[in-house]
């Protein structure tokens, strides 16, 4: 009976431990590159002037991007933050094929990495709206 119970509870408890791993890293990421554009990285300034939205929009992205992060890491909350960052990575994705000549490769490692977690974190949003 208690080799049942654990071999049930196993996978699911290296699923969290692969989630949390997951969420670790990728707000470590979003910390960062929302910090440099926060902090007007010369770099960062460059492709938002490439962009042609305006340095505004650098500023909202690094928000962005930071809260995320933050988010990622409070329970409860990772498929959310994971969801809004994928839109974000999304959006970059979008700006490297239409306006930046550099690739769009790390954003879409970026936006897979994230949609992964959403999906591992998905009982979270079940939650919300109300399914087992």
């Amino acid at each position: 009976m208690s080799q049942t119970l654990t071999a049930s509870t196993a996978p699911s408890r290296k699923l969290n431990i692969v989630a949390w791993s997951l969420q670790v890293l990728l707000a470590l990421v979003f910390l960062a590159a929302g910090g440099a554009k926060l902090a007007g990285v010369p770099m960062m300034v460059q492709v938002y002037d490439l962009i042609g939205v305006g340095q505004w929009f650098r500023i909202v992205t690094g928000l962005v991007e930071v809260a995320g992060a933050v988010a990622l890491l409070i329970p409860g909350y990772a498929a959310f933050a994971a969801l809004w960052l994928a839109c974000t990575m999304a959006g970059a994705i979008l700006a490297h094929l239409t306006v930046l000549p550099t690739p769009a490769a790390p954003a879409a490692v970026l936006l897979a990495l994230t949609a992964t977690l959403a999906w591992l974190r998905r009982d979270q949003i079940l939650a919300v709206l109300g399914r087992p």
